[in-house]
């Protein structure tokens, strides 16, 4: 979703929210609570009425995925696992240092890298 909506960022276009639910095959109320997490952390705003949609609050090349994941649900990348057991230290360590490098990637990817794909925008002739 928030891809749909950085690939149509101009810091005024609103997108309606059933059609980032069709775009993306989400329930609208699903993505109604999502929106409503990256509201509160100032990812994205939100206008009402008629022509109400959202958009985001920042241009896409600000916004990181670990920001995103951290407004939707911050225990993703911060798991509390056991010490319990004799596996349970060798398990938190070894979570810990996967969870470090996930955290240190979703750091350095933007919303614009994630739209930017390659083999995508312009042909020429």
């Amino acid at each position: 979703m928030l891809a749909q909506l950085a690939k149509r960022h101009d810091g005024r276009t609103l997108t309606r929210l059933e059609d980032l639910a069709q775009r993306e095959a989400v329930s609208p109320s699903f993505l109604i609570q999502i929106l409503s997490d990256l509201r509160r952390a100032g990812i994205v705003e939100s206008r009402r009425g008629q022509a109400g949609g959202y958009l985001l609050a920042r241009a896409p090349e600000s916004i990181t995925l670990s920001q995103a994941i951290d407004a939707i649900d911050p225990a993703v990348l911060h798991g509390s696992l056991s010490e319990d057991g004799e596996s349970g230290p060798a398990l938190r360590r070894t979570w810990e240092k996967i969870s470090g490098s996930l955290r240190e990637g979703l750091d350095r990817t933007t919303l614009e890298n994630l739209i930017a794909q390659p083999g995508e925008g312009m042909f020429y002739i």
